[in-house]
């Protein structure tokens, strides 16, 4: 028995193909990779279990909609896991040190290096991951899937004009971002 190709509208093939933005999405998200590819898993899963049957125009809002909920169920579970935590915790001993002053400045202001950075698309990936979750989401959805406004909505669950909202403000703060070492907009897209 030969091996078949997956034909064109198969579920193999559209799983193929956004299987890697779909990664970095929930890694940006989650700013975790093991968990990111679990979520992706999560997500591919469902769909193939639940909607592999539907038509294969609908697979990839029904995907990302999954790939949202599923990174919404992880901010739930990590916030009440953080909240029972706490509790668990002792108290600040008087003479302690800060935490947040043990944290290293990773900001390089050398000029050479920031010119190297400014041609590199790592850059513009670095201003993504720094974005709020609602405006990465309202960006990868607009501008690396390119699906548009209502679609967007709903696969969010949010209104039309949050979406432009959060599309909106996610171009300011990538543009303030790349702006700030030399990078312009142009270069975005």
């Amino acid at each position: 028995m030969t091996a078949r190709r997956p034909a064109p509208n198969s579920i193999d093939v559209f799983l193929r193909d956004v299987s890697r933005r779909a990664r970095m999405t929930a890694e940006f998200a989650t700013r975790d990779r093991d968990v990111a590819q679990d979520i992706v898993q999560e997500a591919m899963l469902t769909l193939v279990s639940k909607y592999g049957q539907h038509d294969p125009a609908s697979w990839g809002p029904l995907f990302h909609r999954i790939l949202h909920s599923r990174l919404m169920d992880h901010f739930r579970r990590e916030t009440r896991r953080r909240k029972w935590f706490t509790f668990l915790e002792s108290p600040d001993e008087e003479g302690m040190e800060d935490p947040w002053q043990q944290i290293p400045e990773t900001v390089d202001h050398n000029p050479v290096t920031l010119l190297q950075r400014a041609d590199n698309m790592d850059v513009v990936l670095d201003a993504v991951k720094e974005l709020p979750m609602r405006q990465q989401q309202a960006f990868l959805l607009r501008a690396w899937e390119g699906y548009d406004t209502a679609q967007t909505a709903e696969i969010m669950g949010c209104a039309e004009g949050s979406v432009k909202t959060h599309y909106f403000r996610a171009l300011n703060n990538i543009r303030a971002k790349l702006g700030a070492i030399g990078t312009t907009a142009e270069d975005m897209t």
